[in-house]
Protein backbone atom coordinates (compact mmCIF):
# COMPACT_ATOMS: atom_id res chain seq x y z
CA UNK A 1 0.00 0.00 0.00
CA UNK A 2 1.16 3.31 -1.06
CA UNK A 3 1.50 6.17 1.11
CA UNK A 4 -0.58 9.16 0.86
CA UNK A 5 1.48 11.89 2.10
CA UNK A 6 -0.07 15.56 1.70
CA UNK A 7 0.73 16.71 -1.86
CA UNK A 8 0.69 20.21 -1.14
CA UNK A 9 3.31 19.93 1.10
CA UNK A 10 6.36 19.78 -1.23
CA UNK A 11 4.89 22.17 -3.80
CA UNK A 12 4.82 24.70 -0.92
CA UNK A 13 8.54 24.51 -0.06
CA UNK A 14 9.24 25.05 -3.61
CA UNK A 15 6.85 27.98 -4.58
CA UNK A 16 8.28 30.53 -1.61
CA UNK A 17 11.72 30.74 -2.70
CA UNK A 18 10.76 30.88 -6.40
CA UNK A 19 8.60 33.72 -5.30
CA UNK A 20 11.67 35.45 -3.36
CA UNK A 21 13.91 34.69 -6.57
CA UNK A 22 12.05 36.64 -8.83
CA UNK A 23 11.61 39.38 -6.25
CA UNK A 24 15.21 39.35 -6.34
CA UNK A 25 15.48 39.56 -10.51
CA UNK A 26 13.09 42.20 -10.44
CA UNK A 27 14.82 44.13 -8.06
CA UNK A 28 17.90 43.44 -10.29
CA UNK A 29 16.11 44.58 -13.27
CA UNK A 30 14.63 47.52 -11.81
CA UNK A 31 18.05 49.24 -10.36
CA UNK A 32 19.43 48.35 -13.66
CA UNK A 33 16.54 49.99 -15.63
CA UNK A 34 17.31 53.00 -13.54
CA UNK A 35 20.60 53.25 -13.94
CA UNK A 36 20.02 53.51 -17.63
CA UNK A 37 17.29 55.94 -17.53
CA UNK A 38 18.24 58.54 -15.00
CA UNK A 39 21.88 59.60 -17.01
CA UNK A 40 21.32 61.12 -20.66
CA UNK A 41 22.57 58.48 -22.82
CA UNK A 42 24.72 57.15 -24.55
CA UNK A 43 28.05 57.75 -22.81
CA UNK A 44 27.15 57.91 -18.71
CA UNK A 45 23.88 56.29 -19.17
CA UNK A 46 25.12 52.62 -20.12
CA UNK A 47 27.85 53.22 -18.04
CA UNK A 48 26.02 53.77 -14.99
CA UNK A 49 23.48 51.05 -16.55
CA UNK A 50 26.08 48.37 -16.50
CA UNK A 51 28.09 49.29 -13.88
CA UNK A 52 24.79 49.05 -11.31
CA UNK A 53 23.58 45.64 -12.96
CA UNK A 54 27.16 44.49 -12.66
CA UNK A 55 27.10 45.82 -8.86
CA UNK A 56 23.60 44.18 -8.01
CA UNK A 57 24.55 41.02 -9.16
CA UNK A 58 27.77 40.78 -7.26
CA UNK A 59 25.93 41.62 -4.26
CA UNK A 60 23.21 38.83 -4.91
CA UNK A 61 25.78 35.94 -5.74
CA UNK A 62 28.13 36.92 -2.65
CA UNK A 63 25.13 37.35 -0.12
CA UNK A 64 21.69 36.15 -1.61
CA UNK A 65 22.33 33.19 -4.13
CA UNK A 66 21.53 29.32 -3.50
CA UNK A 67 25.29 28.89 -2.82
CA UNK A 68 26.56 32.32 -1.69
CA UNK A 69 30.23 32.36 -1.68
CA UNK A 70 30.49 34.79 1.61
CA UNK A 71 28.37 33.01 3.85
CA UNK A 72 26.61 34.63 7.00
CA UNK A 73 24.08 34.06 9.22
CA UNK A 74 20.05 34.66 8.89
CA UNK A 75 20.42 38.26 10.07
CA UNK A 76 22.78 39.22 7.80
CA UNK A 77 21.45 37.89 4.58
CA UNK A 78 18.50 39.33 5.82
CA UNK A 79 20.26 42.36 5.97
CA UNK A 80 21.55 42.09 2.15
CA UNK A 81 18.23 41.59 0.85
CA UNK A 82 16.23 44.60 2.60
CA UNK A 83 19.03 46.30 1.06
CA UNK A 84 18.69 45.26 -2.51
CA UNK A 85 14.48 45.70 -1.72
CA UNK A 86 15.12 49.18 -0.38
CA UNK A 87 16.99 50.00 -3.73
CA UNK A 88 14.72 48.88 -6.05
CA UNK A 89 11.55 50.65 -3.93
CA UNK A 90 13.90 54.12 -4.25
CA UNK A 91 14.57 53.63 -8.08
CA UNK A 92 10.92 53.02 -8.53
CA UNK A 93 10.04 56.05 -6.85
CA UNK A 94 12.94 57.83 -8.97
CA UNK A 95 11.26 56.75 -12.27
CA UNK A 96 8.29 58.34 -11.40
CA UNK A 97 5.94 55.26 -10.26
CA UNK A 98 2.87 56.17 -8.43
CA UNK A 99 4.36 55.10 -4.40
CA UNK A 100 1.68 52.55 -3.85
CA UNK A 101 3.37 50.04 -5.94
CA UNK A 102 6.70 50.52 -4.91
CA UNK A 103 5.31 50.14 -1.51
CA UNK A 104 3.53 47.43 -2.35
CA UNK A 105 6.61 45.73 -3.89
CA UNK A 106 8.76 46.35 -0.67
CA UNK A 107 6.58 45.33 1.86
CA UNK A 108 5.38 42.19 -0.29
CA UNK A 109 9.25 41.18 -1.10
CA UNK A 110 10.20 41.59 2.36
CA UNK A 111 7.82 39.52 4.17
CA UNK A 112 8.64 37.07 1.49
CA UNK A 113 11.62 37.03 2.08
CA UNK A 114 11.09 36.35 5.89
CA UNK A 115 8.63 33.51 5.58
CA UNK A 116 11.38 31.79 3.54
CA UNK A 117 14.11 32.68 5.47
CA UNK A 118 12.17 31.56 8.43
CA UNK A 119 10.92 28.00 6.65
CA UNK A 120 14.39 27.67 5.98
CA UNK A 121 16.35 27.50 9.04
Amino acid sequence: MTSTANPSAPRSTVILPLVRALFHLASVVIITVWGFLSWPLPFPGILAGLGLLAFTVVIWALFLSPKPVLRTDRFGQALVELMLLAAAVAALLFLGVFWVWPALFGVVGAVVGFTTSARRG
